[in-house]
């Protein structure tokens, strides 16, 4: 595995092009490889989409574009603001709006030929297979890491191919993996991240032009496995770096031992790790980067992708370990802010995310000082004289960071006190409070 392979059409041709058709999709019958009968197979093909957001947004765009004949759009989300960066499905006067009711009329708008089928519903572990078992073929643009395994999962058992895709700041991958034919995505990934060990996409950000690439060479690699043409990214991951401006591939091979059922995300022996709401993937990255890949053990023993998170300003991930040791809960600060507030026991709350983050949102009486200034060293001055620190960012992956660097500062000046950081961030914060 890892050569090109070519496969045969994953959809039989439906009826003769009305004449109508023809004239839609007029470029794309003069493409010799894919002609009317390939025109035919897309017409009758039927496509689910996990997520109408970044990846979706282009990938959807060009399916229905390219006369896929039905699209089903699973997304459980409203848009926001904050959306419009990259997710071109949407527009201001969709905010609010369902992410698959209007990504359906933005679809019926483009191509009122395609048929959509809206699910307005998380993927789970106990609809997953039903779901995707009514589709040739899913596209996953998801944005957790435990949609992605579950997915994964009940496409080997369904025997449904999967095109997945990942993105992060100027980085991004693909790939197709299809049981009955090569790897699946446990075979790149046999166990997820530590919970909090990976950035999400509103905390490590994503250029907005970084998803249309990414999604559409996702759809692309849909119409190829649909139609049966050219060489699908079958036991090959495709990565893109768009600050250089260039593509590689990676080989990947079968490793890990076939899926037979569904199980519960977050089985120890399985997984690793529990599953947690807060451990957002953004469809991004952590993935694999074409630098930085090698064969190294899994927990069972076989060769895997090696993982690492690349920063766009040269940092790189915090060990799993800084994660989970040494945090403060939700609970514990919202004590400590009460019993700081009636002149009992001080500390100094740390936000360490940037300038506009933090006039986003913040924590009440938490004092900005960047990571960039941890990074630098300019930040152990002003906390010299703190009895106990506590930090926090927006997931945890950059109070990681700080918390290592402010505790190696504090041990080379002698100081000693109390330094956590806060579990799950401002995501976690966020989420605690009673309008959330």
């Amino acid at each position: 595995m890892g050569e090109p392979v070519n496969l045969p059409p994953l959809v039989e041709p439906g009826p003769a092009l009305s004449l109508p058709e023809i004239q839609r999709y007029a470029r794309n019958l003069s493409v010799p490889t894919i002609g009317e009968v390939g025109q035919r197979r897309l017409r009758a093909a039927r496509v689910l989409c996990l997520g109408a957001g970044g990846l979706g947004s282009p990938a959807i765009l060009y399916l229905a574009a390219a006369g896929v004949g039905t699209l089903g759009i699973v997304d459980d989300d409203a848009v926001e603001i904050s959306n419009l960066q990259r997710q071109v499905l949407h527009g201001e006067a969709t905010v609010g709006v369902s992410k698959a009711g209007s990504a359906a009329a933005r679809v019926a708008d483009l191509n009122p030929d395609v048929t959509v089928v809206e699910h307005r519903e998380r993927l789970t572990g106990a609809n997953a297979v039903e779901l995707v078992s009514g589709y040739d073929l899913v596209l996953d643009g998801s944005d957790t890491f435990e949609t992605r395994y579950v997915l994964s999962d009940a496409c080997s058992l369904a025997g449904v191919p999967h095109v997945w895709g990942s993105i992060l700041r100027f980085d991004g991958q693909l790939a197709v993996f299809w049981a009955p034919h090569g790897p699946t995505y446990r075979d790149l990934h046999p166990v997820p991240p530590a919970p909090g060990s990976v950035p999400s996409c509103a905390e490590a950000g994503v250029l907005g032009a970084l998803p249309g690439v990414i999604g559409s060479a996702m759809a692309l690699e849909a119409m190829k496995v649909i139609m049966g043409v050219g060489s699908p990214l079958v036991g090959r991951v495709s990565t893109y770096d768009g600050l250089d401006g260039t593509w590689a591939t990676i080989p990947l091979v079968r490793s890990q031992t076939p899926v037979t059922q569904m199980h519960p995300f977050g089985q120890v022996d399985r997984d690793g790790y529990g599953a947690s709401p807060a451990d957002s993937a953004c469809a991004v990255l952590a993935d694999v980067v074409a630098a930085d890949v090698s064969a190294v053990p899994d927990r069972a023993g076989a060769p895997r992708v090696a993982e690492r998170v690349h920063m766009a300003d040269g940092g790189a991930a915090v060990s799993a370990t800084s994660q989970v040791l040494d945090t403060v809960e939700i609970l514990e600060l919202q004590e400590m802010l009460e019993t700081r507030a009636d002149g009992g026991s001080d500390f100094v709350l740390v936000d360490v995310r940037e300038s506009w983050e933090h006039q986003l949102s913040s924590i009440p009486g938490a004092v900005l000082i960047p990571l960039g200034d941890f990074r630098s060293g300019a930040a152990f001055a002003r906390m010299a004289d703190a009895p106990s620190v506590v930090l926090h960012c927006q997931g945890g992956v950059r109070s990681a960071e700080a918390l290592d660097l402010l505790r190696a500062s504090d041990a080379h000046h002698g100081i000693t006190r109390t330094t956590r950081h806060l579990s799950g961030g401002m995501n976690a914060w966020n989420r605690s409070q009673p309008d959330a």
